[in-house]
């Protein structure tokens, strides 16, 4: 498997979904504590869709200095603010609402002025930060990550606007392949045997988008259940043989 041409990954595999959102959540809160520790905050890009979410209902009940968090977001659906289908919406009503996190810290994507206007605003946004300290991304079955398609351009740019995705809602926003790469470490999170033939396929070398999005230097981790893990995939595995 690999994080970018010629980057390998660390894999592990877990048991069920719920020990992946465990030890995900150890490795995000771990990673909080590095960064403030070295750089005096912690930047933390956020992965959209159903597998997080897991993982940041655990963040809600842990202790965490979160005066110091300041979070992104990987991508999102250009639906009204406060819809239900936006990611920023799912991810407060699970952890952002629990904890205290300073409003002005959470950076959301205004998805709601459309495509472009909202990817513009959102490049603004990013300028100041030269790079994160930690992206979490997912993987679709089709290989997408963020809002990044196969067949799709996944750059050049900061942020990017999208109108066509071949899954609903067809407009969105996301970050591009070269700003996901600005980052010191990725951790994916798999979960469902839906994503397994993805997985193979990215294993295999094949030209999806999670192919793309980390850099040279960045600590990339891929955290699978057994559902979405290959026969093959064992190495780094946190399952007794």
């Amino acid at each position: 498997m690999r994080g970018a041409p010629g980057h390998a990954a660390r894999c592990r595999v877990f048991d069920d979904a719920g020990q992946l959102a465990e030890h995900a959540a150890a490795l995000i809160l771990a990673a909080a504590r590095e960064a403030i520790a070295a750089r005096g905050a912690f930047h933390l890009v956020l992965a959209g869709g159903e597998t997080p979410l897991a993982t940041y209902a655990r963040l809600a009940g842990a202790g965490a200095d979160w005066r110091y968090w300041r979070l992104y977001f990987s991508d999102e659906r250009c639906l009204p603010a406060g819809d239900p289908g936006r990611n920023d919406t799912r991810i407060r009503r699970q952890w952002l609402e629990r904890v205290t996190i300073p409003a002005e810290h959470i950076h959301a994507i205004p998805a709601e002025l459309g495509p472009e206007r909202a990817a513009a605003h959102y490049a603004g946004t990013l300028a100041g930060v030269s790079a994160f300290d930690l992206v979490l991304l997912g993987l679709g079955e089709d290989g997408h990550t963020a809002s990044l398609f196969p067949g799709r351009p996944v750059g050049p740019g900061t942020v990017l606007p999208v109108r066509d995705a071949p899954k609903p809602p067809p407009e969105r926003v996301t970050l591009s392949a070269s700003r996901l790469r600005g980052t010191r470490a990725t951790i994916f999170l798999i979960t469902g045997a839906g994503k397994r033939a993805a997985v193979v396929a990215w294993r295999g070398g094949a030209d999806v988008p999670a192919g793309h999005v980390a850099g040279p230097d960045a600590v990339v981790t891929v955290l699978l259940d057994a559902a979405a893990a290959p026969p093959n995939c064992v190495w780094n595995s946190a399952r007794q043989p």
